[in-house]
């Protein structure tokens, strides 16, 4: 029996490429839909195992016609940053996917697995864009397997620097004067990329068996903390003993989510739980950039 071909999109990214080098382990064919400017260099150790098409060059529905592709893994996102207009925001988030979605339906492939959000989508554009689409996968849910995963904040080693966690541990490691923040009172729960990716396999291996519905799953560690102490412990793993945190003088962004709420039932039955801890994860993840400043 071939071993099936999947669809992602996302690969370059920090999550899409986790998952590609776990898929490729298990003997997944793997073709990558990214864009012109994006880097391969997270891919760099499987990357003669993967098949890319740019995004820019490439007709979607010839690419079903002409691969046999059994599942697509939506990995791609916008989160909206730096006054991102909303029209780039939904063009990653909904309309991409959308499309994906439907010559995916008129090929008849197994599975859809999009990635999604947590967060409520009165939060922002990003958060209503990935709300939106879920509710066009629960439509074509009738025709196929779709399948929502839905994350909290992930992390780890090789994460973007404009991401929380590695912007606070880079400005730790660097000993900056001062670190503006919140009150920090608001609650999250960091789950470690090892396991979000674990998560992804169990799921992608049940997704295969699945009927045609809508299945929903939310992935995290399970046990959320205030950024308060998310922060300390970052700084008491770094050693950092200069650095002034400065709690409150950021305000809280608006529709600020105070507690993370998250229901790990549908994860959990396939047998999956959270094995990293945060002291554990930051501590890798910390390793991993300081390696990176001493080059």
């Amino acid at each position: 029996m071939s071993s099936p071909t999947v669809l992602l999109t996302g690969a370059t990214g920090f999550l899409g490429s986790n998952v590609a080098r776990a898929l490729v382990d298990k003997k997944f064919n793997i073709i990558a839909l990214c864009r012109q400017s994006s880097r391969l260099s997270r891919l760099s150790s499987v990357a003669d195992k993967i098949k890319f098409f740019r995004l820019e060059e490439t007709d979607l529905q010839s690419l079903f016609k002409e691969n046999s592709i059994d599942a697509v893994i939506h990995c791609a996102t916008d989160y909206g940053r730096q006054e991102t207009l909303p029209s780039t925001v939904i063009e990653a988030n909904l309309v991409l996917p959308l499309k994906l979605l439907q010559f995916g339906a008129e090929r008849e492939i197994s599975y859809f697995i999009n990635t999604d959000t947590i967060l409520d989508k009165g939060v922002n554009y990003y958060s209503l864009s990935k709300n939106q689409f879920k509710d066009w996968l629960k439509t074509y849910s009738l025709q196929m397997t779709c399948i929502n995963v839905a994350l909290e904040h992930f992390y780890g080693p090789g994460d973007d620097e404009s991401k929380f966690v590695t912007w606070l541990i880079r400005s730790l490691l660097n000993n900056e004067k001062k670190i503006p923040l919140t009150q920090g009172i608001q609650k999250r729960d960091f789950i470690y990329i090892d396991d979000a990716v674990e998560a992804f396999m169990r799921i992608i291996e049940r997704g295969s068996r699945h009927e045609k519905g809508f299945f929903s799953y939310e992935i995290a560690s399970g046990q959320a903390v205030t950024i308060r102490d998310f922060v300390e412990e970052a700084k008491k793993i770094t050693a950092n003993t200069t650095t002034s945190l400065d709690f409150g003088v950021l305000p809280y962004r608006e529709n600020e989510v105070m507690d993370s709420r998250v229901d790990l039932s549908a994860i959990k039955n396939l047998g999956w739980s959270s094995r990293t801890s945060l002291k554990e994860g930051l501590r890798l993840t910390v390793a991993f950039e300081r390696s990176k400043i001493k080059g």
